[in-house]
């Protein structure tokens, strides 16, 4: 049986920030990660389209936090000690520069998530780290003198355990076996699968500055939206996904949203087209779109689904057809069959309850020692680097406990 000061069982983004914190506050400690895959860092790798969102240009802790639909409340009291601006400096001391792209998303400046790999990679061996491949654990037991945790091939000893393996359903069963409550998961970031005319033909085409509500509760979001193959994508709907998770779930994905394309009343939209036709009589109405944000593609389809021919000049457009553009434009109604989730960057809601963590130290209420960090916990974040933060913080934080023997 191979004995280790500390263990960390998922390696992942929360697990190498934390091993090579703790190697390097404590050179004394033996610090193993055991790895169930030959390959590390995969999420990492496949992360913001191959780029690594490492984390999100917001540094206030209070602003930080509201984008976590589970994990707002406990995240804060963290987010004093470790956020985007420690994030930054840690990575920078590494020698790895990241930039702020428009959208307030952070990346390193090579636009390869590699980067961050290779970092991780060589700083955990230059910290003495070691790591185990084709380690896949499926047992851990408590002990008088730490825990025993048993692999398909291996059996190991630990002072201390930390546990980032993500949203894992094995893991988190195992868990379940030290006493612990698992809050059951749910898909948190997902496209709307929508079949509707007024989509039709036009995938690739999207609004800069949306606005998505679903009928019946109060969740809503605002932002680019995203027509796609099979309905709805872009941040508000990924946005509104993550913040309606449960809610959604319980409806077995069967839904009705409402989308105002371009976030603007009714009453001003219709002003804005009366202003278009007295300054435009003579132009057919199919010609272009009146509304800058909305393409011509896209402009097409709205006149047809609020029946207007194409063909008819601005002057002659009746009134009535007038206000059901506007209807239109500011309150689409589709209804929602299934989802689309991301494979590779697949984010839950659910995980360990939070109430049974301690996160000042990021350690099990139950069992003194036993520490998690990133989406093993009930905590997930909005897209754009948000659950990187969370992984960022929580592996720092369990990192500062464990190196204190």
């Amino acid at each position: 049986m191979d004995r280790k000061d500390v263990i960390i069982i998922g390696g992942g983004a929360a697990g190498y920030f934390a091993a090579i914190n703790i190697a390097e506050s404590n050179p004394e400690l033996n610090v193993l990660i055991l790895e169930k895959s030959s390959k590390v860092l995969q999420k990492v790798k496949v992360s913001g389209g191959g780029r690594c969102n490492v984390t999100h240009a917001c540094f206030d802790p209070k602003e930080l936090v509201s984008y976590y639909p589970r994990g707002q409340k406990e995240l804060l009291g963290p987010f004093h000690s470790f956020m985007t601006g420690d994030t930054m400096d840690w990575f920078e001391k590494k020698g790895i520069e990241l930039k702020i792209e428009e959208d307030m998303r952070m990346f390193p400046v090579s636009n390869s998530s590699q980067t961050i790999i290779d970092c991780f990679v060589t700083s955990a061996k230059n910290a003495g780290v070691t790591v185990a491949l084709n380690q896949n654990v499926i047992e851990i037991k408590t002990s008088d003198n730490g825990f025993l945790i048993t692999t398909k091939t291996k059996q190991y000893r630990a002072d201390k355990l930390l546990i980032t393996t993500g949203g894992n359903s094995k893991t988190w069963e195992i868990i379940k076996g030290l006493g612990h409550t698992i809050i059951d998961p749910v898909p948190s970031l997902f496209t709307f699968n929508i079949k509707d005319s007024l989509l039709e033909n036009i995938p690739g085409i999207s609004v800069p500055d949306a606005l998505v509500s679903i009928k019946g509760l109060k969740h809503m979001a605002q932002g680019p939206v995203l027509i796609t193959h099979w309905g709805l994508s872009g941040p508000a709907v990924l946005k509104l996904s993550s913040l309606a998770a449960r809610d959604l779930s319980d409806s077995n994905y069967d839904f009705e949203i409402e989308l105002n394309w371009i976030n603007s009343t009714k009453e001003e939209t219709e002003e804005k087209l009366r202003r278009y036709k007295t300054e435009n009589p003579k132009k057919k109405i199919g010609i272009r779109s009146p509304v800058p944000e909305i393409s011509r593609r896209l402009w097409e389809n709205i006149l047809a689904r609020a029946v207007a021919d194409p063909q008819m000049n601005w002057s002659d457009l009746p009134k009535k057809k007038l206000e059901s553009l506007s209807e239109v434009l500011t309150c689409s109604s589709f209804k929602v069959k299934g989802k689309t989730t991301f494979k590779e960057e697949f984010v839950t809601a659910g995980g360990v309850d939070l109430k049974e963590i301690n996160f000042k130290r990021f350690e099990s209420k139950l069992h003194p020692n036993l520490y998690f960090a990133g989406e093993v916990l009930n905590i997930d974040g909005l897209t754009g680097g948000f659950n990187f933060q969370n992984a960022w913080t929580g592996g720092f934080i369990a990192a500062r406990a464990i190196s204190k023997f």
